[in-house]
């Protein structure tokens, strides 16, 4: 029998500020109608001052390893998504796995931005098949508060701050939770659509004085909005092709929760009824890798996907990268909200 990676613990957890669109309102040039026309978003939750995102990933990690009712100590990998480090270095990923008491572990950054959760959990699931390791925690977790221009008034409506977690196991193929397969692309020609420009050794290098504006997110909504539905169809696509489902087997597809008009637009180009796609971005806003485990955990806690589920997850991000995943859903009915008194960071519902 193969060896496959199964999902076996899930959490997630969001910062306690809450900002509405009537907050940015009325100190940007846009209106709630505005914004939730174009992006289906009516709130989005931010850090606090002083917390970062190792803060909201060890929580998330916390409650998936509580999710999985499993010894923390047999836990022998982790693998961290962010766009938003705490440091340009080291890694985030070693430091939460510490603050969970996984020293020792190996644990590294995955760079995907928003496709990252996809190819962390691509990594761990290798890990698990090449027998590098029996049990992998995989988070995504991004604080994008932090690199947002709070001025801009066609970025900052977007963003939110989260993160999400999933423990794998080792087991086989036939289980629900199993990871079928993965399809995973790049293209590199279009890096500047989504970027943050300064901070990095080509604008260290340069010579010249750092512009401040530099150091904020900047994106070309349109065309990532094109690139976005294009890629995360072919991709849906590619992955359905290779673990041998038709568009009529998929009970839930999970997109990144970019923009609810996106995700309606992938559904019906892959011919996936929208009924079908999980939208849960109204109340967290875009936040970037912890999105899909902020989704799957949303579904997971009421009721919107069942045991034995064929699920497909599908992203895209800068880089320009995009994923997918196709596994069966498990049983989850142990993922509820747990105390986050330890990680300093009040108890956030993510329902909404």
């Amino acid at each position: 029998m193969s060896r496959a990676a199964v999902l076996c613990g899930l959490g997630a957890v969001l910062p306690p500020r809450r900002v509405t669109n009537e907050e940015l309102a009325a100190r940007l040039d846009t209106t709630h109608e505005w914004i939730h026309s174009r992006t289906g978003i009516s709130s989005r939750h931010v850090v606090g001052l002083g917390a970062a995102t190792s803060d909201l990933a060890t929580e998330a990690g916390r409650r998936a390893l509580a999710s999985a009712q499993g010894d923390v100590n047999s836990v022998d990998m982790v693998v961290l998504a962010t766009a938003t480090p705490d440091h340009p270095l080291p890694g985030t990923a070693p430091a939460v796995a510490s603050r969970l008491g996984l020293t020792g572990v190996p644990a590294f950054d995955v760079a995907a931005v928003c496709s990252g959760f996809i190819y962390a959990l691509a990594a761990g699931a290798g890990a698990i098949s090449a027998q590098l390791a029996d049990r992998v925690l995989v988070l995504g977790a991004d604080v994008f508060s932090t690199i947002v221009d709070p001025d801009d008034r066609e970025t900052a409506p977007i963003f939110g701050d989260g993160a999400g977690a999933v423990v794998l196991r080792a087991g086989d193929p036939a289980e629900d939770g199993a990871l079928l397969g993965f399809q995973l692309g790049s293209d590199g020609t279009n890096a500047g659509l989504i970027q943050v420009p300064g901070g990095g050794s080509r604008e260290r290098s340069g010579g010249r004085r750092v512009d401040p504006a530099e150091m904020h997110f900047s994106m070309q909504g349109r065309a990532v909005y094109r690139h976005a539905i294009a890629r995360m169809s072919e991709s849906t696509r590619a992955v359905l092709e290779r673990v041998g489902w038709d568009v009529t087997d998929v009970d839930a597809l999970v997109g990144h929760q970019a923009n609810a008009r996106i995700l309606t637009a992938v559904a019906d180009a892959v011919g996936v009824p929208r009924e079908r796609a999980v939208i849960a971005i109204e109340h967290v806003g875009n936040t970037s890798a912890a999105s899909i485990p902020l989704a799957l955990t949303r579904a997971a806690t009421t009721d919107g996907l069942s045991r034995g589920d064929r699920v497909v997850l599908t992203a895209f991000g800068g880089g320009l990268t995009w994923g997918s995943s196709a596994l069966t859903w498990p049983d989850f009915s142990r993922v509820e909200a747990y105390a986050v008194e330890q990680a300093g960071i009040p108890a956030q519902s993510i329902t909404g």
